[in-house]
């Protein structure tokens, strides 16, 4: 199993995990410990097909991936619970996700395709959904 890429450090209390390559639950759950126990804040850019966990604001992440080349229009906020199982793990919502000029006007995704499309990615960049 691969790790997650790169690891960046934008502030002594938080580490920003660029995930490229799969990532076990079991890293995720790693993270979850590390800020708010039982969930990670994560950022996804539809477009490159990557994510970014961990920290403390969705804002954190959303930085890296755009200082990594990321396009703003591309990235959306989600919280990841690793020990619930998979229909509830992920909550699509971040005060990065507002964005009128693309439809979304709530801190939570309204396009039901974009949420699935941001399932699948997620689904895709984490190993395993066993609960630990």
């Amino acid at each position: 199993m691969v790790g997650a890429g790169q690891c960046l450090s934008l502030h002594s209390f938080m580490n920003i995990q660029i995930v490229k390559q799969k990532i076990s639950n079991k890293e995720i759950i790693r993270l979850a410990k590390e800020t708010y126990g039982e969930m990670v804040k994560g950022v996804v850019d539809i477009k490159q097909n990557i994510m970014a966990l961990g920290g403390e604001l969705h804002a954190d992440c959303e930085a890296v991936l755009l200082e990594q080349g990321s396009r703003p229009a591309d990235l959306w906020g989600f919280n990841i619970y690793p020990a619930k199982n998979s229909d509830d793990r992920i909550e699509f919502t971040s005060l990065i996700n507002i964005r009128p000029a693309q439809g979304n006007r709530s801190i939570e995704i309204q396009d039901l395709s974009l949420r699935k499309q941001i399932r699948v990615l997620i689904d895709k960049l984490v190993e395993s959904y066993d609960r630990f």
